[in-house]
């Protein structure tokens, strides 16, 4: 007899992560091999003279390419309990190392037993390495945000300290609704709206294998597994605009609309995310277009194109200037847009990171005010 469907659910998850991670180190091998003529970059560190001579593709036992290292991020609830022990299961059947690694954010007393029990829960699931970061959260952006900006900086120096390639994260499908949501609620843009990408970070790091399936099927797979899952309390706690969503602000969306609302949003944001990806192509290309020969930006050039085009060009300059992307909102873009759009001699926007955009001769000029 086969596994519960819940856990066959949540294997067969990471396991198209797994063959998708597998996949792309290939193709990097590959165009490795075709950039260095077929021979390993490897050997270049040692002596020409120490070099045997060898065939172009062909390699030495000790030069073939590493099993990659995948590292599962644990706070020790369902979700993350349920993808480190799929994690644990498929990665040995593709010849893939994993490991585990869980933030201690210290908001909580005895937030650093907790750390230590699931490094234990871990390491009994035969993830190696495994292990728990203690980090400092800040105040900037609000509890939530500075929370998950030390988590994510911790993580990312784990994947580097350990030469790891990828990190999974436990996003469910209803994460994704909440984060639909919230965009909605601050009135942000396709972007905002599309959610968390199943495959962010620099050079792709961070997968999320359950973006497709809901809270309960990995909850359901820790249970018939006798996996021991904690439940964060801040998760319920009213204070934090999440944890309201989740327990009523979704809720009253279902007993409004009926069930399905979840998947629905979720659809949402793939949706959202196909259309954003396609206008920033569109933007990417266009810019050089709007641009004089000093690199300014020429406001009857912008004015031409469509205002998601446009608005997305303004926004990825004024990044390049230095405002914050994070701080920079929509309310912000639209001031600067009304520069191209409805002239009538203002003055200059000031913008987060004390960027400055002013428009001089039918130039707009964006830079450190």
């Amino acid at each position: 007899m086969g596994p519960h469907p819940a856990v066959a659910a949540i294997r067969l998850a990471v396991r198209r992560v797994l063959h998708d991670i597998l996949t792309d180190q290939s193709r990097l091998s590959r165009t490795t091999g075709e950039r260095t003529g077929g021979r390993i970059t490897a050997r270049l560190a040692r002596p020409v003279g120490d070099i045997p001579e060898q065939t172009p593709n062909e390699q030495t036992p000790n030069e073939r390419t590493p099993s990659p290292l995948v590292l599962v991020a644990c706070s020790g609830g369902a979700d993350s309990m349920a993808l480190a022990s799929a994690l644990a299961f498929e990665a040995p059947k593709l010849g893939v190392r994993a490991g585990g690694i869980t933030v201690d954010h210290g908001l909580q007393p005895g937030s650093d037993l907790r750390a230590e029990e699931v490094v234990l829960r871990l390491r009994e699931l035969g993830l190696d390495p495994a292990e728990s970061i203690t980090v400092t959260v800040g105040r900037d952006g609000g509890p939530e945000a500075a929370a998950r900006d030390a988590r994510y900086a911790a993580l990312d120096a784990a994947l580097e300290r350990h030469g790891g390639t990828a990190i999974l994260l436990g996003h469910t499908r209803d994460d994704q609704a909440e984060t639909v949501l919230l965009g909605l609620a601050r009135g942000s843009g396709i972007r905002s709206l599309s959610g968390m990408a199943a495959v962010s970070g620099a050079d792709g790091r961070y997968r999320r294998p359950f973006l497709q399936l809901d809270r309960q099927t990995a909850r359901k797979a820790c249970l018939v597994q006798a996996l021991p899952v904690w439940d964060d309390p801040h998760n319920a706690d009213p204070a934090y605009t999440r944890s309201r969503l989740r327990h009523e602000g979704l809720p009253a969306l279902e007993k409004a609309l009926g069930k399905g609302v979840v998947e629905a949003l979720a659809r949402t944001a793939q949706l959202s995310r196909d259309d954003a990806d396609a206008l920033d192509t569109w933007a990417s290309q266009a810019e050089a277009s709007v641009r004089d020969a000093t690199g300014l930006l020429e406001c009857a050039k912008l004015y031409a194109l469509p205002p998601a085009v446009r608005r997305r060009i303004l926004r990825r300059a004024a990044i390049q200037a230095g405002a914050p992307a994070g701080s920079l909102f929509a309310r912000h873009i639209e001031e600067v847009d009304r520069l191209i759009t409805g002239w009538r001699g203002q003055g200059a926007i000031n913008l987060p990171g004390k960027v400055v955009a002013q428009r001089q001769g039918g130039r707009l000029v964006i830079r450190q005010g």
